[in-house]
């Protein structure tokens, strides 16, 4: 009886993560959408029967409400959707058009997608409207495929990168790419412990199931419980507990002479850029010296022109900045696989303080062990 109820559960759906915002844009855009297509379709192929089918509202479902899935990328409604309409033809005209060329066409497309990478649940109904959707569908023989399948798709995938885009979510979803800094072949620092992508790879073929998610989002998800999870055992440091307060800075106008001599004087790295108002506008290091900012070329030597430039002639203007109240956890990927050696924090705008490497690594040392005793 016990494991009845628990198979019951299954039917249970799960709560959904999805936030209010979220799902308004999944509601609106599909609901545009489909207007879109419809209507520039209809103007296009006004004499054909049909100008537009069904299977583009379970489309619209996966490009508006779930755009992150791997089932609503580009290539997955154009490549499986061409795939199905062309193989539900061809079954149409050689078995018939009946149960078992529409059985059989929905197996053979959903291979043909599996193995062409671009599964999409709707383009099975595009391969069973293909088989059954009546005389004017099978009247258009392998037309069907070009218009109305390719048009209205092209055009719902159209509308989806334009309406997802300048809400700014990622679509087409790609995964936030952080190559080595150091142009080798080693793992980032972060994916050396833990759970590692080979293991993930090794756990996902081991299931042996197609999962609704991408393995870049995955590890994504799962690095960031882990940073929670650190968070909850081992409490929260804040980056003002943690900064150096008294921080060497210099102006845009300064002379690069003196910032070389604050640099040596002080015996650090780098030093945060600041205007007037105390505002962060830069950051000049070590490299920024020994690098040719126009040719990113190492420098023969440092020359006495250079040092009597200003600082703002070298300097680093795009610069990541750490909140006063921003947890620590949240800087190492940023210090381990971006290969950042400091960073300026500030309160609103205005500089209050400078965390390192050091900083970094002997805060999360001391809070970890004193936990532990």
């Amino acid at each position: 009886m016990t494991h009845f109820l628990q198979w019951l559960r299954g039917f249970v759906p799960a709560p959904s993560t999805a936030s209010l915002r979220e799902r308004l844009l999944g509601c609106v855009g599909a609901g545009l959408g489909l207007l879109v297509t419809e209507t520039i379709s209809r103007h296009a192929l006004g004499g054909l029967n049909p100008w537009f089918i069904a299977p583009m509202g379970a489309s619209a479902v996966l490009l508006f409400a779930v755009p992150s899935s791997p089932l609503a990328q580009p290539w997955s409604i154009i490549g499986g959707n061409l795939v199905a309409a062309t193989i539900g033809v061809a079954c149409g005209m050689l078995i018939g058009h009946n149960g078992l060329g529409a059985g059989l066409a929905g197996a053979l497309a959903i291979g043909a997608m599996f193995k062409l990478r671009c599964l999409h649940p709707p383009s099975g109904a595009v391969a069973l409207t293909a088989v059954i959707g009546g005389p004017a569908v099978a009247q258009l023989g392998f037309h069907f495929v070009i218009w109305p399948v390719l048009l209205n798709s092209l055009l719902l995938l159209a509308f989806a990168l334009v309406f997802n885009n300048a809400l700014q979510r990622r679509y087409p979803h790609r995964p936030h790419v952080q190559p080595n800094v150091h142009h080798t072949s080693d793992p980032k620092p972060t994916l050396r412990i833990g759970v590692t992508p080979d293991d993930l790879e090794a756990v996902l073929k081991s299931r042996g199931e197609e999962v609704d998610i991408s393995r870049d989002d995955l590890e994504d998800i799962l690095f960031a419980a882990e940073l929670r999870a650190h968070r909850r055992h081992f409490g929260t440091v804040r980056c003002d507990e943690i900064m150096s307060r008294d921080v060497i800075s210099v102006r845009p106008d300064t002379l690069l002479g003196q910032a070389w001599a604050l640099l040596a004087e002080h015996r650090v790295t780098a030093l945060p850029v600041v205007n007037a108002q105390e505002q962060v506008v830069g950051i000049v290091s070590l490299h920024d010296f020994l690098i040719d900012s126009a040719a990113r070329q190492p420098l023969p030597q440092l020359r006495r022109v250079e040092l009597e430039d200003k600082v703002a002639s070298i300097m680093t203007t795009r610069v990541l900045r750490a909140r006063a109240e921003q947890p620590i956890d949240e800087l190492v990927t940023l210090f381990s696989d971006r290969g950042l050696h400091h960073m300026p924090v500030v309160d609103g705008e205005r500089l209050v303080g400078m965390i390192t490497q050091s900083d970094l690594l002997a805060a999360l040392y001391k809070n970890q062990a004193a936990l532990m005793a």
